[in-house]
Formats: structure tokens, C-alpha cells, sequence
């Protein structure tokens, strides 16, 4: 053999080495490693929904440093989700992947269509492809996304948080995702805030700005306290230092620990009245009060809720704030408690309570069998409020979704959307304290010109004299229809014949609301895949998820009542940024 023919089997065999190097190898019937390099930005997975999840081990010089569930297409794909490879910090890895199931249903491993479509790329397209994203109300840029969380104030920006899948648009892995908004309107995905570490995934939390220095962290230091879902559930903590975009966790942790499976969700306040934090979880059927002179060492200080309230499902993402009651000049505590199920129509639901609060204990004001629901709509969950909020405003938000078919929705590119921003307050009614969730202040800037009918994005504002029937149609005979019963008092919304619900049997539903007096005026927030109805300025809430094959173009009302129709100026889409 010649030097040359030499030169070139070796240089056949180094290629030949290289293209192993990357290949998959195939250890049983479930089991594969496939080693990849980070020379581009991303691998770009390849995800089939109905699959049951592979476990994926990302391995560097022998170590794991990343670990995630995804639905690796075995049949064909659906979606693809990007697996962030530069950031590995060496020049190569290794993916470990476990996949679930038995061969006799899913095949033979080496031809998992996964193999043939993972690919590298240098950019990731976020671009709407869904005809169901909406326009005004906060969604992620790709993923599944439901409790908001962490959400605060600082210098101009509101910062929300909320429970996030990279690797997928359904449940898991749970991450704290992060978007801001200068509007409360339109949001900008961040990059991912808190991810996944030995404590476990990241449940949900709150985040307070400690102005004033208490935790050591420095003065404004933002700092966040979530669950950590391991093997059991534990309280943690992380600290920012630039406003929240990146977190710095606390050596630590946990700096919670409970006795109960379900004990999670802490949300954190200032107490002016005792000069300490509180912080209240949920822990099963109960909520825990604790109180802190520096963020990292809680005392327990009592327990509420045997007996009150609704308890046909967990109680999860509380909240505690004092909020003003209308016409008095006085303010109340209001603890706010999500419940998973037990909902007025099936499913989740956002229930409250108003009484005392000296820092130790709350003291509910009304009997223990009185069960008071913050929006009577089916979508309306997980209701958490902004830290910091300026001019004292009491700003909520909550995941419009319900745990009853949330996973099935019809979206592929992402799942999930927020809620618009809610400005909240307590009134009076028979004798009884009630909370009131109005569309926030920003809303107004959205409206534009009057029109003659409704779009994907419509705002109608409905003056009211007595009982009416309002209905929302469009082409094909699809329609959601609202009424008001004068005599009753209840105000209704049916959407049995909104569009697809087929996905699920819960979806079709007709809800029906208290409006605790006369219903004067009624303002529908139309968005592609959502009506959010508002009475009295919020006295009366009801949130629902609507899939129409086409929008709802045009508008009918019977009875005592005048619709006016604006445009809803639409917010371009923000893609995810790194």
C-alpha cells in the first residue's frame, strides 16, 4: 500500500470515528445514549404528545448537569422544543435517555423517529403558528406554562414568573419561566429564572423586593422563595441582584420543612402592622402562617382552615394582602386560596376569605360554611398578586386555564395563557365582605375606535337596564351566549356551542355568577381563545376559554340592554429571548 492510499484510509477512519462519535448507540430495549456536540446553539427535539416521557440525562466530563422529561416522537412528530447546548460549557456531551413503555407497543428502539429527526440549530423559530394565541394576554413564547408566580414590581418593570415546561407543551419539569411587561399588556419572554436542582423541581413561590435589606442580600435585592419538589416538598431560597433576571440560590437550603405530602405554594409579605415578613403555604387542607425577621429563618406561628371554605379538592398558591373596602376608608385581610378541584362548575377554581390578621393569626369573619369565589368563570386559577406594586395597587393575575382538560387544549406550540391583570378590592353586600377583581387601569390604553361588530379581539361594553340575552356568533353557527336575570341577580355564560370541545367532555359547560346587586354596566374582553366578563367594575368576574373555528364576527342582545364594540389594539408577539 502506498503512502497515500495510507493517508486516506486513516483519514476514512477518523471520519468514520467522528460520525460514531455523534451516532446513537442502542444498550436495550428502553435504554440509549446519544453523544452530541455544542458547536451550534441548540438540539432541536423532536416531541410526539401522545408518548409516554423519556428521561433524558445530559452528561459532561462524567457528570450529569442537566436532567429532564420529554415525549421523544417514537411514531411522528408534532412539535419540536430546543435543547440549549452552548451553554453546557464543553466542547461535547452525552444524552442519556430512558424511554418508558414495553417493545411490544412501541417497537424497536433504533426506529423511534426521533433518531432521524433531532437536528442542530443556531436559532429557534418562536413565530406564532398558532391560530389560537392571544393577542392581549400573556403567553410563552413556546412550552406549557400554568401557576404565575414570583411576581413583582421594580423600577418601571413588572416581572411575572410562572410554572414552565422547556421541553414540551404539556405538564412537567417543572422551571420558574420569566416575561416582563412594562404595561401589563405586552410581554417579553426572559430568559428561564430558576431551574431544576438536588432539591428538585421548582414549584410554585413568591418574590418580594427586600428593600430595607433585611435578608443581607443588599438593599432592593429581589428575593424569591418557592417549592422544592423532591422527594418531599421544602420551601427554598434565591436572591437577585440585577432586578430579578438571574437568581443566586441560598446555600441554605430549604429553609421550610413540613409534615404533609401536599406543602407547597409560599407566598411572602410585608407586615407594616408587626415589622416582620409573614409567609403562608398551603399544606393539604390547611394553610401555615410563619413570620421572619430576615427572610431565611421562619418561626410557625398558626394554622387555618379546618372547616372553612371549600374543601373538595387541595388547597394550593394562596395569598395575603390587606385590600380597601369600597366606601369605608377602612381595609381588611383578604386570604386568597386556589383549590384543585371543588370549583363552582368542576375542576379549578380561585375561592377567598376576609377577617383579622395580627401577624400570628387570621380570624375569618364569616361562618365557617360560607364559601366565596373570586371569578365564577371555569378558567380562573392559581390567582397570586405583584409584590411592590406602585401607588398601593393590588394587581392579580391568574393562570386561564383548568386542570380538567389543561393538557389537552387545542395548541401544540404552546399551552396556557394568563389571565388579564386584575386591580382587586373588598365591597360590601347583605352583610357580607366580598372582593371585587376590576381589568386593570392599562386595559383602557388597549381600546380602540368603535366598530360595528366584534373581531378575535374585542372589547364590548354593555349598559344595562334589566334582564338580556347577548350572543356572540360567527359563520358556521358557533356561539356563546351570556344572559342577565334581573329578578335572580345571576348572570350566565354558555359556551356549550363556542367551538371545539370535543377534546374534553368537562369543556362544555354553562357558568352562572352572583352580581350582588343590580348588574348596571358588563364589560367582555374578547381575546382568540378566551372571554373575560367583568360587572359592576369587577363585582362580578367570570373567566372562560372558548376554541372557535373562526372568530365570533357578529354580536346580538335582547331585552333591557345596549352593546358598544371596540377594537382591541393587538400587541405584536414577543419572541422568547437567551
Amino acid at each position: 500500500m502506498t503512502i497515500n492510499k495510507k493517508i486516506l484510509m486513516l483519514c476514512l477512519c477518523l471520519v468514520g470515528a467522528v460520525a460514531g462519535l455523534h451516532a446513537q448507540s442502542f444498550l436495550g430495549d428502553n435504554h440509549a445514549m446519544k453523544r452530541v456536540t455544542t458547536s451550534q446553539r441548540y438540539l432541536l427535539l423532536p416531541v410526539e404528545e401522545k408518548e409516554e416521557i423519556a428521561h433524558v440525562n445530559v452528561i459532561v466530563d462524567n457528570k450529569v448537569v442537566k436532567q429532564f422529561n420529554c415525549r421523544l416522537a417514537v411514531d411522528h412528530v408534532d412539535y419540536y422544543v430546543p435543547l440549549e447546548l452552548q451553554s453546557l460549557g464543553a466542547p461535547e456531551a452525552l444524552l442519556d435517555i430512558t424511554f418508558q413503555g414495553e417493545r411490544r407497543s412501541k417497537g424497536v428502539i433504533k426506529d423511534f423517529s426521533c433518531w432521524q429527526n433531532m437536528k442542530y440549530a443556531d436559532a429557534f423559530d418562536t413565530r406564532n403558528t398558532e391560530r389560537f394565541r392571544p393577542s392581549y394576554h400573556h403567553t410563552p413564547a413556546y412550552g406549557w406554562m400554568n401557576d404565575p408566580n414570583g411576581m413583582f414590581y421594580k423600577d418601571g418593570v413588572w416581572h411575572l414568573y410562572f410554572q414552565y415546561n422547556p421541553y414540551g407543551s404539556q405538564w412537567e419539569n417543572m422551571t420558574w419561566g420569566h416575561s416582563t411587561s412594562r404595561d401589563l399588556v405586552t410581554w417579553t419572554q426572559q430568559p428561564n429564572a430558576i431551574e431544576p436542582d438536588g432539591l428538585g423541581t421548582i414549584f410554585s413561590g413568591s418574590a418580594v423586593v427586600d428593600k430595607d435589606n433585611t435578608a443581607g442580600f443588599g438593599a432592593g435585592a429581589v428575593v424569591a422563595i418557592y417549592t422544592s419538589a423532591g422527594a418531599s416538598q421544602v420551601q427554598s431560597l434565591a436572591y437577585s441582584t440585577d432586578g430579578g433576571q438571574t437568581f443566586t440560590k441560598y446555600a441554605g437550603n430549604p429553609v421550610i420543612t413540613g409534615d404533609v405530602p401536599d406543602f407547597r405554594d409560599p407566598n411572602v409579605f410585608w407586615n407594616d402592622e408587626t415589622g416582620e415578613w409573614n409567609l403562608v403555604l398551603a399544606a393539604g387542607q390547611e394553610v401555615r402562617f410563619y413570620s421572619s425577621k430576615n427572610l431565611k429563618e421562619w418561626r410557625y406561628e398558626s394554622s387555618f382552615g379546618n372547616g372553612y371554605g371549600n374543601h373538595d379538592g387541595v388547597w394550593e398558591c394562596p395569598d395575603m394582602l390587606r385590600l380597601p373596602v369600597e366606601g369605608t376608608g377602612s381595609r381588611k385581610w383578604a386570604l386568597i386560596l386556589n383549590i384543585n378541584p371543588g370549583g363552582p362548575f368542576g375542576g379549578s377554581a380561585t375561592q377567598y376569605f376576609t377577617g383579622t390578621f395580627d401577624g400570628h393569626k387570621f380570624t375569618c369573619e364569616s361562618s365557617p360554611s360560607t364559601t366565596k369565589w373570586m371569578d365564577f368563570g371555569k378558567d380562573h386559577y392559581a390567582t397570586v398578586t405583584f409584590d411592590n406594586a406602585p401607588s398601593g395597587r393590588a394587581v392579580a393575575m391568574a393562570w386561564m386555564s383548568n386542570w380538567q382538560y389543561a393538557n389537552q387544549v387545542p395548541t401544540r406550540q404552546y399551552r396556557s395563557a394568563n389571565s388579564i391583570a386584575r386591580d382587586l378590592y373588598l365591597f360590601s353586600s347583605n352583610g357580607e365582605t366580598y372582593m371585587a377583581s376590576a381589568p386593570c387601569r392599562e386595559m383602557e390604553a388597549v381600546r380602540g375606535r368603535k366598530t360595528a361588530h366584534p373581531t378575535e379581539t374585542s372589547e364590548v361594553e354593555v349598559n344595562v337596564k334589566g334582564s338580556f340575552t347577548l350572543t356572540l356568533r360567527n359563520r358556521k353557527g358557533e356561539e356563546v351566549v351570556m344572559s342577565y336575570d334581573a329578578a335572580a341577580q345571576t348572570l350566565a355564560m354558555n359556551r356549550s356551542k363556542s367551538g371545539d370541545t370535543s377534546f374534553s367532555e368537562s369543556f362544555a359547560a354553562t357558568t352562572t355568577a352572583p352580581t350582588f346587586g343590580p348588574l348596571k354596566t358588563l364589560r367582555l374582553f374578547i381575546d382568540r381563545c378566551s372571554i373575560e366578563a367583568f360587572g359592576n367594575n369587577g363585582k362580578t368576574a367570570m373567566t372562560n376559554l372558548v376554541f372557535p373555528s373562526e372568530p365570533y364576527n357578529a354580536l346580538s342582545i335582547k331585552g333591557k340592554a345596549k352593546a358598544t364594540v371596540y377594537e382591541l389594539k393587538a400587541q405584536p408577539a414577543q419572541p422568547a429571548t437567551k
